[in-house]
């Protein structure tokens, strides 16, 4: 059986692929969110602006946490791969 054949690394990349864009879509959720306050600071806080900021912040962070999670996860699993340490 050849390394790219193997079932369990291939759904480890998978896995690896989705928990990249979950923190790059969490990571700029809060960026968006900085960007929103200063914005808020000039405009005083509309409720638009608030309302956008709490949405950001709440759905990034809904994003942001099992991604990180996995990604410790994945991390892990090569690491031990790596070194033989199963």
């Amino acid at each position: 059986m050849t390394e790219s054949s193997d079932p369990i690394l291939e759904a480890r990349t998978k896995v690896g692929r989705w928990v990249s864009l979950g923190l790059r879509t969490g990571y700029g959720l809060f960026g968006v969110t900085i960007i929103l306050f200063a914005a808020a600071m000039i405009a005083d806080f509309t409720p638009a602006l608030t309302s956008a900021m709490t949405f950001c912040l709440v759905v990034g962070s809904a994003i942001l946490a099992p991604s990180i999670v996995f990604n410790y996860g994945v991390k892990a699993a090569n690491r031990a791969d790596r070194d033989g340490t199963w």
